[in-house]
């Protein structure tokens, strides 16, 4: 099913859809994906070292596995639309792109990061690439996200706010109330469900009554659409209708993405909830840049050698930004007393 096809859909029937067709990528449209992709895996893979070193400290929450949604997504995107999250944001940050250097700056909490050291790994933001966040308050950002779509209906810029959420967070209350101002003001936003299957570590199964997750805006006039979000292709398809949709002024759209995490919930997470033949099953079978490396080889658009040297180049940019972050400063004493309150114009 083509995009005008599933817009045509939603226009006449609304609710549940089928997933549009994943998209033909062209050689260059497959290689930046792969090269995106890397970057997010191998620049995850060197904050687990350094959180295990002790150079990050807090919370850190990787998002390995999870790499085709921010990159797909963010394909989708035209210049000026918006992008907020919650905790596992490192990888939605490098997608909308930001420079490795700063957020590994700001994981390691030095002067030269997104937020100067003060944020850590949870609270980075970017004006400049329209990235709000990174919130560690389980759901918070979805009551954020549908206040910037308010925003953008509000000033009529045709901007679409993309608000990401995990299937945990699908159970809050401020979800549900963010989901009815969004439908009944016809806002421009696109609810990203994350859905690793886990949560916290209790499988949806256990903690959810409704585990099909495009359906949870049903009782709101909210179409919805279940994605796989392991594969790169149909991330796009599924972003450009959604992102169209809500564009042309017809509200919100839900995506339920079906994804998984390889690693625990955080760094401190064991993962005893879920067995390691599971975690290798998947990673065998539907990792997402593996399989957008076997399109690449089957097509003879790149050789091995290549993608070894796009690889190696990439682990030098993020060996180059813990370098870095681990020789800039700690934020100076007095920062604790800035960035705590703006006062009006004119006060």
């Amino acid at each position: 099913m083509t995009t005008a096809q599933s817009i045509s859909i939603l226009k006449e029937k609304g609710g549940i859809i089928p997933a549009p067709l994943p998209l033909a990528f062209t050689k260059s449209q497959e290689l930046f994906g792969y090269r995106q992709m890397l970057l997010i895996r191998r620049f995850e893979e060197k904050a687990s070292q350094l959180y295990g070193m002790g150079l990050i400290g807090g919370f850190c929450h990787l998002y390995i596995g999870q790499e085709a949604i921010v990159v797909g997504m963010q394909n989708a995107l035209t210049d000026g639309d918006q992008v907020i999250t919650a905790y596992r944001d490192h990888g939605h940050m490098l997608a909308c792109g930001m420079n490795p250097n700063g957020v590994m700056a700001e994981l390691t909490g030095r002067r030269s990061g997104y937020s100067r050291g003060k944020g850590g790994s949870m609270h980075m933001f970017s004006k400049e690439k329209n990235f709000y966040g990174g919130h560690g308050i389980v759901g918070a950002q979805v009551s954020l996200g549908t206040g910037i779509a308010f925003s953008n209906h509000y000033l009529e810029n045709r901007k679409v706010c993309l608000t990401y959420l995990g299937d945990g967070a699908s159970n809050q209350g401020q979800v549900y109330e963010s989901f009815n101002m969004a439908k009944l003001w016809s806002l421009p936003v696109v609810y990203i469900i994350e859905n690793n299957k886990y949560a916290m570590g209790t499988s949806v199964s256990r903690s959810s009554a409704l585990t099909e997750f495009s359906r949870r805006g049903s009782s709101f006039n909210i179409p919805g659409i279940e994605v796989d979000g392991m594969d790169l292709r149909a991330v796009q398809a599924a972003g450009e209708v959604s992102i169209k949709w809500c564009r042309d002024g017809n509200g919100p759209i839900i995506l339920d993405m079906q994804t998984y995490r390889y690693r625990g919930h955080s760094m401190s997470d064991p993962g005893k909830y879920r067995t390691r033949d599971e975690v290798q099953r998947m990673r065998a079978e539907n990792d997402p840049i593996e399989r957008v490396k076997q399109r690449i080889q089957e097509k003879k658009w790149s050789t091995e050698e290549m993608l070894r040297g796009i690889d190696k180049d990439i682990r030098l940019v993020i060996a180059k930004a813990a370098e870095l972050a681990q020789g800039d400063q700690e934020p100076d004493p007095s920062e604790l007393y800035t960035d705590i309150l703006s006062e009006p114009a004119g006060s």
